[in-house]
């Protein structure tokens, strides 16, 4: 059981994404509350991974504006290489963890070294700190035996882990995942998926975007269901996943069941 839902972390209004001429993303809105899991599904191509990308502005939108926690920022491509832009996008990631497809782990440094780099080298935390909250995390993961190994001498799911204990050790108010199971083995993908539902039920705020309905239906507060750009619908996972509203969430989640 997740923690009472707070105050709103994450809030995208309107954000609109083009590359050239393809319109990715059309006007989309959301917000996430504290303790709250949401969850994009949809095709690929739909847009679901370009929206979080926005949310960290690892994608700078083309017209919106995405605020975490106190830090907002307006989409504005023009100001795109201003040095005050890009402190505030810097500021407002700060705010957010990114968990990827792949696992983009410094492969010269340990488990740990690569847990302790960013807290200590961009928070200017003290190192003995950042160690003591690193192997925190590292335990929460069921990771902290191999706090010591390089990434070549762990396991995809391992490496998976290890790249949550990362960013969980900046403690942002957010994490986001796009596909984290999705580079790996049928067979370890289950272990990854157990340390984001021990995340979601102790009321971490999450941002995923996958295709495992399981974890949709152990995990999410919420599922948003997108489809050319737009948000077509949203609900609980009781909702979305055994009575959706609309055709287009109806034909998507008959591949899952034929």
């Amino acid at each position: 059981m997740t923690a009472e839902l707070g105050e709103v972390v994450v809030a995208a209004t309107d954000i609109e994404k083009y590359f050239g001429a393809n319109h990715v993303l059309r006007g989309v809105t959301l917000e996430v509350r504290k303790h709250e899991t949401i969850v994009l599904i949809g095709r690929s191509g739909s847009g679901k991974t370009t929206m979080l990308r926005c949310l960290n502005f690892l994608e700078e939108p083309t017209v919106g504006t995405v605020s975490i926690g106190d830090i907002t920022v307006h989409a504005d491509p023009l100001r795109a290489r201003t040095r005050a832009h890009k402190e505030q996008i810097r500021r407002l990631r700060l705010q957010a963890g990114m968990v990827f497809q792949e696992f983009n782990l410094f492969p010269h440094m340990t488990v740990l070294q690569n847990c302790i780099e960013a807290p200590t080298r961009v928070r200017g935390m003290a190192k003995a700190q950042a160690v003591e909250l690193a192997e925190s995390y590292l335990e929460k993961v069921r990771l902290i035996d191999k706090r010591d190994e390089y990434p070549a001498r762990l396991s995809g799911g391992q490496k998976q882990r290890a790249a949550i204990a990362r960013a969980l050790t900046n403690e942002p108010k957010v994490m986001m995942f796009d596909e984290p199971t999705s580079a790996l083995d049928p067979e370890l993908v289950g272990e990854v998926l157990q340390v984001m539902e021990d995340l979601a039920h102790e009321g971490s705020t999450m941002v995923v975007v996958s295709h495992e309905l399981s974890f949709c239906r152990e995990a999410a507060a919420r599922i948003l269901f997108m489809e050319d750009g737009v948000i077509v619908e949203e609900g609980t996972p009781e909702a979305i996943l055994e009575a959706p509203q609309d055709e287009r969430t109806r034909q998507f989640l008959r591949r899952f069941t034929a």
